[in-house]
């Protein structure tokens, strides 16, 4: 029987099985999605998707493996591996069911859809401190070109604590600008655009604040983690609030296309979507300062739990 993993981190039999696998099934679901839509459970995906489908199948893979690789100390625990795989199905689900077909005609679903996938999904991913087992379970070529010097720059730049926010809510601002949005809603490159860059920076941005570990082995410290999560605070509070109090359709889109409940009113859909941007996703960022002063206050405990045994052991 081959084995699951290599040492070396190279390519075998395993890795190539799996992605035929992969192939073969997402091949199938392609085709049912094309041809037979109507007949598929809600689970199946709307507007099936190789990067959402391949995704959420590679990466709790490269997990898995890559924990059985490491340490016993260091391999992630139940709650660690339940957070992982809450936050990856969660996105699934916002991306590749059928509640992506309410996503697209409703505005409230719509910022509902984004609260998942740029805040609770990889905020429960970040929560998972995945990184050191998807690392050790990347087969070695995709290791190599992540340690690459490009890439290396790419993710240190996007992690910067100046340039996190800014990208965080930038990235939250611009989908929501009215002509941004009508454009991304009903052009299919643009909508998919909009949605892995709100992935890919949801999961770099909490993975940076959700860091466990003291500087510097951590890009910044404590204090600078919690100032990162502040600071995208209040600029979400006034997006939300002004998007709930607005007396004009800012969303069009959800009325040229049709509203999938046909009864709720553009103002209704609106205010329910603003509140929605002003309140669960300004809360997550309250949620990880509570989070990153627990640790601050384990690390502290950590350190003069140290510091008196060395005192005892001079004495």
């Amino acid at each position: 029987m081959a084995s699951t993993a290599r040492a070396d981190g190279s390519i075998d039999r395993a890795d190539w099985l799996f992605a035929g696998g992969v192939i073969a099934a997402g091949s199938l679901v392609d085709w049912l999605c094309r041809v037979h839509p109507a007949r598929l459970p809600p689970f199946m995906p709307w507007e099936f998707s190789w990067l959402a489908f391949a995704g959420t199948a590679f990466v709790p893979w490269w997990f898995f493996r890559g924990r059985r690789r490491l340490a016993a100390a260091e391999r992630p625990g139940f709650w660690r591996i339940a957070s992982f795989l809450a936050g990856m199905v969660l996105i699934y689900g916002v991306l590749q069911t059928r509640y992506l077909y309410f996503a697209e005609h409703m505005f409230f679903l719509n910022r509902l859809q984004h609260l998942a996938m740029h805040h609770l999904g990889p905020f429960l991913i970040a929560l998972g401190l995945p990184g050191a087992s998807i690392r050790s379970g990347l087969p070695k070529p995709l290791a190599e070109l992540i340690r690459a010097r490009g890439v290396a720059r790419a993710i240190d730049a996007v992690q910067h604590p100046v340039v996190a926010p800014i990208l965080f809510f930038g990235l939250l601002a611009l989908w929501l600008i009215p002509p941004v949005h009508f454009a991304a809603m009903l052009d299919t490159r643009l909508f998919w655009i909009m949605n892995w860059s709100m992935v890919l920076d949801g999961v770099l941005f909490w993975g940076l604040v959700l860091d466990p570990r003291p500087s510097p082995a951590a890009r910044t410290s404590y204090a600078v983690r919690i100032l990162v999560a502040l600071s995208v605070m209040v600029p979400q509070i006034i997006v939300g609030a002004v998007i709930t109090f607005s007396e004009r359709d800012l969303y069009p889109s959800y009325a040229f296309c049709g509203r999938a409940f046909a009864d709720m009113s553009a103002g209704t859909d609106q205010s329910i979507g603003g509140i929605i941007t002003w309140i669960p996703m300004t809360m997550m960022s309250a949620v990880a300062i509570l989070v990153v002063l627990n640790r601050m206050r384990l690390d502290e405990e950590s350190a003069n739990g140290a510091t008196e045994r060395m005192v005892a052991l001079r004495r």
